[in-house]
């Protein structure tokens, strides 16, 4: 009984991990998606609650730039940044588009450490909305790494 209870829950874990596989790339794209696009559709309206934080930022390392342009033109490259991740073969430029952002993002734990940190290593809830990009660069690089080599890409255009 015991063989048979294993051979029916292995074939049941293959069965999920293969689901699994199939709708995993799916949904992270998706995730990336709503994520940055919702976020960035805030920012747009100007109800973002990162607003105040984007502002206290901007005017420590920009001063010169408006804040009402400055999250606009924000709001735009993160719905951009969302699209691309929808859309097949936009992730170079998706990642091209995340990587500044997400330097810009983690700033403020070191320019703003009173608004990010309540302590050693204890984030304000500012410091732990920003730490968490930390899981969506994580998922980006894994849709990334599904990505075909952009020689091996071109060359199969070609044929």
């Amino acid at each position: 009984m015991r063989m048979k209870h294993s051979r029916v829950m292995k074939q049941f874990d293959r069965y999920v991990i293969v689901h699994i596989r199939s709708i995993s790339m799916p949904l992270a794209r998706i995730a990336l998606f709503v994520i940055f696009f919702w976020f960035g559709a805030l920012k747009l309206v100007y109800v973002s609650p990162a607003n105040p934080m984007v502002s206290d930022l901007l005017h420590r390392t920009l001063p010169f730039l408006t804040f009402a342009h400055f999250i606009f033109v924000l709001g735009l490259w993160e719905m951009a940044i969302g699209i691309c991740f929808l859309v097949p073969r936009m992730e170079r430029l998706a990642i091209a588009l995340l990587l500044p952002h997400m330097v810009t993002t983690f700033m403020p734990l070191v320019l703003l450490p009173a608004l990010t940190w309540q302590g050693f290593l204890i984030p304000t809830l500012e410091g732990q909305y920003i730490i968490k990009n930390l899981v969506i660069i994580a998922l980006a690089l894994a849709v990334a790494a599904q990505m075909q080599p952009w020689m091996a890409e071109r060359k199969q255009k070609s044929r």
